[in-house]
């Protein structure tokens, strides 16, 4: 019973873990969309001619909307604001490139597969149902049951 206790003990302190969790994650995951969306900005013309040349339709409005929701991604994920809602889109974002773009190439991110991609989803799929935690704008604006 003792070792219950302790790791009961354990499991009531980790939790003061997880709003400081979530900030490291929700940071972590912004700065990851950051370079595809600036190199996405940077020649957006070239990313709707290779949006074009894989079947995406209306290559232009999708090189837009995916360079967009990306850069519109960072900002609100390192602020911890409408964390939830802009998850979905940029899960969304996910989908569309492991399988338009990773898929073929298996798992593995060494091989372009959609590894990288899947543990993308993974944490924005933790933002849609655990929210941003209380360091976020969230928790000031909308208060703790965010």
């Amino acid at each position: 019973m003792k070792a219950l206790k302790v790791y009961m003990e354990f499991t009531r302190l980790s939790e003061y873990l997880q709003s400081l969790a979530l900030l490291f994650a929700r940071v972590v995951v912004a700065y990851g969309f950051y370079e595809p969306a600036m190199m996405k900005w940077g020649d957006i013309k070239s990313v709707a001619e290779w949006f074009g040349s894989m079947g995406i339709p209306f290559p232009t409005l999708n090189a837009y909307m995916a360079a967009s929701t990306e850069a519109l991604g960072v900002v609100l994920l390192t602020l911890g604001l409408l964390t939830r809602f802009i998850s979905i889109p940029l899960i969304v974002v996910m989908i569309v490139a492991i399988v338009t773009v990773h898929l073929p190439h298996g798992f593995s991110a060494g091989d372009n597969g959609f590894e990288i991609p899947l543990y993308y989803m993974l944490f924005l799929l933790l933002f849609v149902s655990h929210g941003a935690g209380k360091f976020s704008l969230d928790r000031v604006i909308f208060g703790e049951r965010n």
